[in-house]
């Protein structure tokens, strides 16, 4: 398939995340949304590294990392957004999740010392951050009535930026194959959920109908799955900067999905807060070589769904074949 073809394939595999989310929440509790995102999302990630005969890593000490990294980086958020989308639309929660990139640099000068703040990066962050008060609408009259459920988005974004420097201190120095690593992350995760089962079956009563069925396998195999193979060939064909466009364009997908298939209101709020964000994101990205290193090695593992894999992913992954 051409390179173009699997940019746009990712973009909404990601971009749709959300509205496979809302749609499995009609049958499913969030936590059985995010067991059957993770089980699916694993044995078609497994499936690809069979098929590609990619080597699975067996060494004991790097699962007990990605088991850590699976908890911030799928399990947790995966259902914070789930819970969420019970109380605001989808694309609502898409336009939260573009923050990631904020949060992940804002973890990494919190965190590391060699990632230290720059003025632009500063100036980056402080606009995504007035970007997410306009999003919140603090004068808005309902405020009240979802101000956790957007909260909780925040909180979900809050743990991919640690992940990723947790990523970046345990997992990177290893020089790993992405692919490999990623099967390796939803596995351990996937692990987890089934190990957990019992206790989801007390859960509100289960109504499988075909789309929640189908939204919860594409929920799990193209976005959780398949799009880290469309990821690795896009960004090995066009490089780090280039591939890092689907980021602002899986939050427009969200949106769009939303509104178009579910009718969900798009406020001015969230449109001008959205613009803010991606302002913020744009200047950081543009002036901070050490902030695209950062992420360049998170991308390489960050789940499906909406999230910043590769906007910043910086010479390295230029000169390197990344994922």
């Amino acid at each position: 398939m051409p390179v173009v073809g699997q940019f746009v394939l990712l973009a909404l595999a990601w971009g749709s995340s959300f509205l496979f989310i809302k749609i499995g929440l009609e049958g499913l509790s969030p936590l059985q949304v995010v067991w059957g995102r993770m089980v699916f999302g694993a044995g078609a990630l497994l499936l690809t590294t069979w098929v590609m005969r990619r080597r699975v890593p067996r060494d004991p000490v790097l699962w007990g990392h990605l088991t850590v990294v699976a908890l911030l980086l799928c399990l947790v958020p995966f259902t914070l957004f789930a819970w969420a989308e019970q109380h605001i639309p989808s694309g609502l929660a898409s336009t939260y999740n573009a923050t990631t990139p904020l949060m992940a640099m804002a973890w990494s000068a919190a965190l590391l010392p060699a990632e230290r703040l720059t003025r632009h990066g500063a100036a980056g962050l402080l606009l995504g951050f007035v970007g997410v008060l306009v999003i919140l609408d603090p004068f808005g009259a309902d405020l009240g009535g979802n101000l956790a459920a957007q909260l909780a988005c925040l909180a979900a974004t809050a743990c991919y930026g640690v992940a990723f420097v947790y990523l970046r201190r345990f997992v990177s120095p290893r020089r790993l194959p992405a692919l490999s690593v990623a099967a390796v992350q939803v596995t351990a995760g996937a692990v987890l959920m089934l190990a957990a089962t019992p206790f989801l079956a007390p859960a509100p009563a289960i109504a499988p109908t075909w789309p929640v069925v189908c939204a919860i396998v594409a929920l799990g195999v193209f976005g959780t799955g398949l799009a880290y193979v469309w990821n690795t060939n896009v960004v090995a064909a066009w490089g780090a900067a280039d591939a890092a466009a689907v980021t602002y364009l899986t939050p427009v997908v969200g949106v769009t999905l939303g509104v178009l298939l579910l009718r969900e209101p798009v406020t001015w709020p969230q449109a001008a807060g959205t613009v803010l964000v991606v302002l913020g994101i744009l200047a950081t990205h543009r002036r901070l070589p050490g902030l695209r290193r950062v992420t360049s090695d998170a991308a390489r593992t960050a789940p499906g769904g909406p999230s910043p894999r590769t906007w910043r992913q910086g010479a390295r992954a230029e000169s390197g074949r990344h994922e």
